[in-house]
């Protein structure tokens, strides 16, 4: 349900693509209505105009001082922005202590730029030629003939008139222009012809010349002449002179390359003109035809740029009278199964929101899962009369405004995205369906750093629309509301655990008989590991291995002192690349060479410790001598063409492996280090890695590959449920539990204050001046926690320091961040509400 428009009131608030509050300015001139919620409007800033959007209506106070905006973009019967999304993610923005523009200008990706003619021109009876010798007149004028500055100046007094026009896109092409405007001497040509009468006195030779030009001309050139007839030049030369022919204009056939063009045109340029010709058997470079274009047998214009491409939805066959088994409650949940089993639970309910009129939002946070979404959902839109479309950051601006268009316009009712779809114009919202809610992926890493799933929350409370949380495993926030569990797929896991090596080779069942336990288990591959991807190598299979890091090893130790080369600007050990013989910081991108000795020893040897995807990938390529071995990393990402065609090979990658097609024979996967994603100070970290090992066992779509995972740590709870093969709502609903009795989401609202300093005691100083501001509040010891240096106690030369707030809801967490305000503090402080890191 879409509320009512902002009530009049003396100002509109605006937020511009800025990090800045939203501000108040004066009614468009003449605007009598309630303000246009959702609508774009233009307003000067900074002495020119700036794209804003209207999201409220402010107090009024101080109207006569306020600047005026200058003209509305939208129709506020068809905002930009439906009003009730505006209104949801503004309070979210507002209880998250965020300025508005911050939040918008992450969430809104298309309307920041105004596409529109602008011509302006003096009011009558004006004088403006105290401002500067060159000012409108009056009659209208393109404003880009004046400094934007001079017409703010103009037009904050009250002195300038201005129209906007909606400018389509265009597009300039190659036309071929109409015979009859083809210019006089382009179409006519100069030519030889025989005289009427043949002169007296020719040579038996120049009446031959004369005789043949009659009958078979007329003739381009003399040389034509001459070489047709069989003459030498100075025999047609003679009879020319003698006045047996002479040179006439004469009108000429349209080349070959007009005609094409008027046939198959126009052309995206001279280059396409030529190409296609040259396709169709017509001889055409592009120098030639832009000669063609110069002589007037085309001209470049432009026209209405057609539709662009969009990406085609995905038929889909579903059942008559499928029945809809999903429970019945504004918020619900569907976990388990793989990606095509949910969807096609999920499809009857999509289905019967779509045939309702309604709209449906799929919210993916990333493009595996997007593209996952839109093979098993997109198809679903035809069945209900309507289109699928996406949105996200892959779109390029005219595919973006297009599909912006197709959903303000009521033509597609199925919008599957990014966190940029949040913002899409479905007036009649019906269904919000964020997948993989427990995602870091939702998480945006700057700017406002907004957690999508809670902004989903908001703007479906504020449409009265039903929110699902779809995925491979529940979050431990998601399992208090109600909701369907599907079986989880077969799996096959073999754990190497390196904290207890078995006391005799038969006791695992992978280990060979001589392998004695004083041998060691082998590292970073175990033997077990070894032996598998051995059999995949001889079966012609395919198998993929997960690397906890990219580059070589997670850092160099001098093994005489114990030393590790530092980051000069922060406080983490160096990492090695050996492919670029590098050490280098993956927090700030910092890189020098590989130092010869030791700083603090003189030593010269290095010891790599951690294993990563370059160090991984190199012991396979010798264990594996002769098989295709590629790496998918942020380094470094191989075509794995041959490989997702089906032929044998491996691929060592980070968990970048998971945004790609799973390799169709795909026989063996192993995580070589699992212990690294439970080594993370963070209270979500047993359950990010539980998540992480049900999104493997799932990632090829129809088998079930062997799962090894390589660990310190097998007895943990979020491995042994998957290996026991329980449900998927097994080890979320025991976390729950878990932070129930401590006091974690979801039975508490976090939100982390950032105050970092160029100097750490200012850094500090900060801090506790905040913690005891909170205090002095009101704040209890359980609901404020620190300050405390960050785990990297120092980031691209900043000392950061970490307050947390755990409030027993979100009422509670916004007076515990309204103390922010209460004063200025001697550091920058950063707000994040929800953090996804460590504590």
């Amino acid at each position: 349900m879409t509320p009512a428009a902002a009530p009049s009131s003396g100002s509109w608030l605006v937020a511009v693509n800025l990090p800045v509050v939203a501000c108040d300015f004066a009614p468009l001139h003449g605007w009598t209505g309630p303000a246009p919620l959702g609508c774009r409007v233009l307003v000067p800033w900074r002495g020119d105009l700036m794209v804003g959007l209207v999201v409220g209506a402010g107090d009024g106070r101080g109207a006569h001082r306020l600047r005026e905006a200058v003209h509305v973009l939208d129709d506020p019967a068809g905002p930009w922005v439906p009003p009730a999304t505006v209104t949801g993610l503004s309070d979210w923005a507002r209880d998250a202590r965020l300025p508005a523009g911050l939040v918008w200008g992450d969430l809104l990706g298309v309307g920041w730029e105004a596409a529109c003619t602008h011509l302006v021109r003096a009011v009558e009876d004006a004088d403006l030629s105290p401002f500067a010798r060159k000012v409108p007149g009056p009659r209208w004028t393109d404003a880009a003939a004046f400094a934007p500055v001079l017409l703010d100046a103009i037009r904050e007094q009250g002195l300038l008139d201005e129209r906007f026009t909606p400018q389509p896109r265009l597009k300039t092409v190659v036309e071929a222009r109409a015979l009859d405007v083809v210019p006089p001497a382009s179409r006519s040509v100069t030519v030889l012809q025989a005289a009427a009468e043949v002169p007296p006195h020719l040579t038996p030779k120049q009446a031959q010349a004369c005789a043949w030009l009659r009958e078979h001309g007329p003739a381009e050139t003399l040389s034509a002449w001459a070489r047709a007839a069989g003459l030498s030049n100075s025999v047609v030369t003679a009879a020319l002179n003698a006045g047996g022919a002479a040179y006439v204009r004469t009108e000429a056939p349209p080349p070959e390359a007009w005609t094409w063009l008027q046939e198959h045109g126009p052309a995206d340029s001279y280059a396409a003109w030529a190409n296609g010709a040259s396709a169709d058997g017509v001889v055409l470079s592009g120098t030639q035809a832009g000669t063609l274009a110069l002589r007037g047998w085309a001209d470049t214009v432009e026209i209405l740029a057609p539709p662009p491409t969009l990406p085609e939805a995905v038929p889909l066959t579903v059942p008559a009278g499928a029945p809809d088994r999903l429970p019945q409650t504004t918020v619900w949940r569907l976990h388990g199964g793989r990606a095509s089993a949910r969807y096609g639970v999920l499809a009857p309910r999509v289905l019967g929101v779509l045939a309702q009129g309604q709209g449906v939002l799929v919210l993916a946070p990333d493009h595996a899962t997007l593209r996952r979404a839109w093979d098993g959902l997109s198809g679903l839109a035809a069945h209900a009369g309507t289109q699928a479309v996406q949105v996200s950051g892959s779109l390029n601006d005219a595919q973006r405004e297009h599909t912006w268009a197709l959903v303000r316009a009521g033509e597609a009712r199925l919008v599957v995205g990014s966190g940029h779809a949040l913002a899409a114009p479905l007036q009649r919202l019906g269904l919000v369906v964020v997948l993989e809610e427990a995602s870091d992926a939702h998480k945006l890493l700057s700017g406002s750093r907004a957690f999508l799933p809670d902004l989903a929350a908001r703007m479906a409370a504020a449409h009265q629309a039903q929110l699902a949380y779809v995925g491979s495993a529940p979050a431990a926030e998601s399992v208090p509301h109600p909701g369907a569990v599907l079986p989880p797929p077969r799996t096959r896991v073999h754990v190497v655990d390196y904290a207890n090596p078995p006391e005799q080779p038969e006791l695992g069942p992978l280990s060979g008989v001589h392998l004695k336990a004083t041998s060691g288990m082998g590292y970073p591959l175990s033997h077990d590991l070894a032996r598998l991807l051995r059999q995949v190598q001889e079966r012609g299979r395919q198998a993929a291995l997960l690397a906890p890091r990219r580059g070589y090893s997670a850092l160099l130790r001098c093994p005489t002192c114990d030393h590790t080369p530092q980051c000069r600007h922060c406080d983490v050990p160096l990492r090695f690349h050996q492919q670029t013989r590098q050490l280098t910081c993956h927090q700030c991108g910092y890189h020098e060479a590989i130092p010869d000795r030791c700083d603090r020893c003189g030593d010269r040897l290095w010891q790599a410790r951690g294993p990563g995807t370059e160090w991984i990938a190199q012991e396979a390529s010798k264990l594996l001598p002769g098989f295709p071995v590629y790496r998918l990393d942020k380094d470094r990402q191989d075509d794995l063409t041959p490989l997702l065609s089906g032929e044998p090979g491996l691929v060592v990658g980070t968990q970048l492996l998971l945004s790609q097609e799973a390799p169709p024979n795909l026989a063996l996967i192993g995580v070589t280090l699992a212990d690294t994603w439970l080594n993370v100070s963070d209270f979500r970290a047993s359950e990010r890695y539980h998540r992480l090992l049900r999104q493997l066992t799932e990632w090829h779509p129809t088998r079930a590959p062997m799962l090894v995972v390589q660990t310190f740590q097998a007895e943990h709870p979020a491995l042994k449920v998957v290996v026991e093969g329980q449900g998927v709502l097994a080890y979320p609903a025991a976390e729950e539990r878990a932070r129930a009795a401590l006091g974690y989401p979801p039975h508490a609202r976090l939100a982390q204050i950032e105050v970092s300093a160029r100097e750490a005691a200012r850094a500090q100083a900060a801090a506790q001046d905040l913690a005891a501001a909170l205090h002095g509040a009101g704040a209890t010891a359980q609901e404020v926690l620190g300050p405390a240096p960050s785990p990297v106690a120092r980031l691209r030369g900043v000392y950061p320091y970490h307050l947390f707030l755990r409030a027993r809801n979100e009422a509670r967490l916004g007076e515990l961040l309204r103390v922010l305000d209460s004063r200025t503090w001697k550091a920058r402080v950063r707000v994040d509400v929800n953090p996804r890191g460590g504590l």
